[in-house]
Parts: structure tokens; sequence; C-alpha cells
């Protein structure tokens, strides 16, 4: 569903992405591993054309929707969980109808149904990571890119969110994850690619039994980094 080719990013002369190519498969969740500075989320943003690429190619399966939550999501504080809702719905041009059932059922998915009178003002950094994934699944996007999407959510959060990102797979969407809690990649994944200098370090189908190993070890061998 999705295929990037040889891409190819630079930033003034540093070179983010080297040579990236990678595709995601309709119906699995795949998830993009790196350290810090790897260029996942570039590679994220040129998926989406947030970003211009110097080089290579990112094909997506025509007529196919996305929806994206970003790993720091901003929005206006002086707005209710609802109005910022209703804001997305209606740049999707959800008819007025429709964007209440959607918003609703969005956010009853996230587990913020009860906060949907509160101002963003005042939602913690976890609630503001909910509301992001539920803008996200507004419009019943076929493919969601999720760039870390547990980032500030609390132990009970982290397991609601595995258990979504599981539900929507089961619901025959295509997942596309950025973590770096690789536990959470681990046991939703599907395939793993591991980038490094935005090259790619190795990719590993995880459901298979031959894989038989620990992502955490992996991680670790294949980036090269030392453990304090």
């Amino acid at each position: 569903m999705i295929a990037c080719t040889n891409l190819v990013k630079f930033y003034g002369k540093k070179k983010v992405l080297d040579g990236l190519s990678f595709r995601v498969r309709e119906g699995e969740i795949f998830g993009l591993l790196g350290p810090n500075g790897a260029g996942k989320t570039t590679t994220i943003k040129a998926i989406l054309g947030l970003t211009s690429i110097s080089g290579g190619k990112v094909e997506i399966e025509k007529g196919i929707t996305l929806g994206y939550s970003p790993e720091t999501p901003y929005f206006h504080s002086f707005l209710s969980v609802e109005e910022v809702m209703d804001f997305y719905g209606k740049l999707q041009k959800i008819s007025k109808i429709k964007r209440k059932e959607e918003i609703s059922r969005c956010l009853v998915q996230v587990g913020l149904e009860k906060e949907k009178d509160v101002k963003v003002g005042k939602l913690s950094k976890g609630m503001l990571q909910r509301l992001a994934m539920a803008q996200a699944l507004l419009g019943n996007p076929k493919i969601l890119i999720l760039d870390e999407p547990s980032a500030g959510l609390d132990a009970i959060g982290r397991i609601a969110m595995k258990r979504l990102i599981l539900n929507l797979k089961q619901e025959g969407r295509t997942v596309l994850l950025n973590s770096h809690i690789l536990n959470d990649v681990e046991t939703t994944a599907d395939r793993v690619l591991i980038i490094k200098d935005g090259c790619k370090v190795t990719e590993v189908d995880i459901k298979n039994e031959e894989y038989g190993g620990n992502l955490e070890n992996l991680f670790v061998k294949e980036i090269g980094g030392e453990l304090l």
C-alpha cells in the first residue's frame, strides 16, 4: 500500500535519508524503529507529503485515505476537544450529521468521550496524544500513520493504545507505527524496519517462527549502541 524507493533527503548539507527503501503491505502493522536522529519522522513526513524529498519516490495505492497522528500534536488551546474534532471533520468535508457520529465514535475509541467539552489547554500530554489519535481516525482512513502514539501516556493508556492499534488491524486497516517503546512494537507489529543514519539496517518479520528473538536485543545489536 506504501512503497518507498531509494529515498534521499537533505536538510542543507546534511543527508537525513540515504537511499531508504521499504514497502508497507495491506492489513499489516509495520514498525519503524531507529535511534534519535535516524530519519524516522522525516520518512513519515515524506510519505505524507509534508516535506519534499531530494531523491527517490513515494508511492501510495491510488484512492487510499490516510490518517496521521503526529509525535507532538498541537491544537488551539481555546477550543474544546469536540470543537477540535469538528474542525478537522470540516477540513475533510464530512457532512454535519456524519461529523457528529464520527466525532462520537472516535472519542469513544480513544477514551475521551467524557472530556469532549474540556478545553485543549486543560488537557494533559497523554490526553493530547489521545486527541491526536482521535482526529487521525476521522473519516475511517485505510492507512494510519502513527508517530509515537504512546508518548505521554501512563501504563493504562499505553495498554489501551496497543489494544486500539490491534483492533484497527482486525478491522482491516494498515498501520505504520513509529515508536521508541520497543515492547509496544514487538507486541503489535507484524514486521519491523530498523534504520540508522537514514539507511536500512535490517527488516524482520517478527511474527515468523524463525524470528524467535528479542526485539530489544536485536535493536541494540543492529544499531551498535552501548547499554548503561
